[in-house]
């Protein structure tokens, strides 16, 4: 006899928003199954405007507004029973940012909570990171975002420390994130990983996801320092509208893909990582993990 129950998390990010739906499969005797049904995907870039000008303007607000009222007729067509959504940096810094949370939640009656760093840091590690984690080896996993980046360093399985930068692609499209911040950066992960030995990165985020797909490795095996240095020169070297006609690029990832890759081989670079895994995980999955286990 099983029991599934659906739920849904919602993803309000600097460079998209996310819709996911969940299979939650329950079965005596047996480990529950978290089993994704669906993955909707809304490129509304919230970074552009809150990062420059510091709101969050009337055009992306109908367009959130819109996109969230698809994302609750679509849990209600799947039947979901349970759902959180979480704004990230983006709605972080907007200074109209609880303004538009309200907005929304009275047009079309979804409720949002603006997280901060720690927290995204906490949640994801309530996804199935853990499950990528030997106890004998030791990880730096970075979640690379359009307005921040978190850092989280594991040990014997364990969080050791978890850090969240100002350093993010859409940030970085638009020359915000300065030398400071990257010293900070190198700083901190030289500092926390100088005791651990062969430390191994975990990536995370779309535009990893992508570079691993252009990769054409299986989901299990990583990709290496040289290899990513490579595709980094080589999306370099291409125009916006190459990537897209060449590589098969959405227009919202073409020009992002660039500053995340750099943020991505620092880390490895500063940690002395030489390989990268990039299991499909992120913030989505970790939000109806916490909601399961009742962590938020």
């Amino acid at each position: 006899m099983i029991s599934i129950k659906k739920y849904a998390a919602i993803d309000i990010g600097s460079n998209a928003m996310r819709l996911l739906i969940t299979n939650i499969v329950e079965q005596q005797g047996r480990e529950t199954q978290f089993n994704k049904s669906s993955l909707i995907r809304v490129p509304i870039r919230l970074g552009q405007d809150a990062f420059t000008v510091g709101e969050i303007s009337e055009e992306n607000i109908e367009r959130m507004v819109d996109a969230m009222e698809s994302f609750r007729l679509l849990m209600k067509v799947y039947k979901v029973e349970k759902y959180k959504a979480c704004a990230t940096s983006a709605m972080r810094e907007a200074y109209n940012g609880n303004e538009v949370v309200e907005i929304i939640k009275q047009r079309s009656k979804i409720d949002i909570d603006i997280i901060d760093g720690k927290t995204e840091a906490a949640i994801i590690a309530s996804s199935d990171l853990k499950s990528f984690l030997q106890s004998d080896k030791n990880y730096l996993y970075v979640d690379v975002g359009g307005g921040s980046t978190e850092f989280s360093l594991f040990s014997n399985g364990k969080m050791v420390t978890s850090k969240s930068f100002k350093n993010g692609t859409v940030r970085l499209l638009n020359n915000m994130v300065n030398d400071i911040v990257w010293k900070e950066i190198e700083k901190w992960i030289k500092t926390n990983c100088a005791e651990f030995e062969d430390i191994i990165l975990i990536g995370s985020g779309g535009n990893i996801n992508k570079l691993f797909k252009l990769s054409e490795k299986q989901q299990d095996k990583p990709l290496s320092f040289l290899y990513l240095n490579s595709q980094y020169q080589y999306l370099s070297s291409l125009t916006y509208e190459q990537r897209i006609a060449e590589l098969g690029l959405n227009t919202d990832r073409a020009d992002v893909i660039i500053p995340a890759t750099r943020i991505y081989l620092n880390a490895m670079k500063w940690s002395g990582a030489r390989q990268i895994y990039v299991p499909k995980i992120g913030l989505s999955d970790g939000i109806v993990k916490a909601m399961y286990y009742d962590r938020i």
